[in-house]
């Protein structure tokens, strides 16, 4: 599967990912804003949990890898959890590559998951948890469509819950589309690093 965005594409994973991938979670900023530990397996072993999970994926999500325009694999989104009852599921983001913070790349992510997961999946409602302390990425999701609903204690810490729903995308989903276009000038440029990380909204090696 592939979702166009603007300056973004979103494409299945491949095992090709994984180098980055174990970089990404090895690092202790980056861990920290995703409410997770620094891996400490060897590459080999994380190779190996990969692959399994590339040929048996978990049901009810789905693993995007976040690639550029010109092919470079910057971070991953994806849903997880999804409720085929009630039509939801969390989202989650990490932007991995810092040379890509802070440039709207995340919004685009979001905002080309979200018209996915609202227009063809058909859901009612998207969720995710992000660190309280983690402003800037909560003022991205804002940007996004989503609403602050209530603290949240998990794992020890606090969490911001956040919520967005099918009946407002369907009024603003497309402005927020067009506004991917606003940042390809680089006249104005996103809040979060907050791009850097969801804050706890994904969980796993895949993230």
């Amino acid at each position: 599967m592939e979702l166009q965005g603007a300056r973004i594409v979103l494409r299945d994973k491949v095992i090709q990912d994984a180098e980055k991938d174990y970089i990404w979670r090895c690092d202790p900023e980056l861990a920290k804003l995703d409410a997770a530990y620094p891996l400490t397996m060897n590459y080999d072993r994380y190779l190996k949990i990969f692959e399994d999970q590339l040929r048996y994926p978990t049901p009810g999500s789905h693993h995007f890898a976040i690639e550029v325009t010109d092919g470079t694999f910057i971070g991953n989104c994806m849903y997880y959890d999804l409720d085929s009852v009630n039509k939801e599921a969390e989202l989650g983001i990490v932007i991995g590559d810092r040379d890509y913070w802070s440039g709207a790349y995340g919004y685009d992510a979001v905002v080309t998951l979200l018209e996915h997961m609202f227009s063809v999946r058909n859901l009612k409602r998207v969720y995710l948890h992000t660190l309280e302390w983690n402003k800037r990425a909560q003022r991205c999701f804002s940007k996004c469509g989503f609403r602050s609903v209530r603290e949240v204690r998990r794992m020890g810490l606090d969490f911001i819950l956040m919520d967005t729903y099918r009946e407002d995308w369907m009024d603003n989903g497309e402005q927020r589309l067009d506004d991917r276009w606003l940042f390809q000038s680089g006249s104005e440029r996103s809040t979060t690093n907050e791009e850097g990380a969801s804050g706890g909204a994904a969980q796993g090696l895949l993230k």
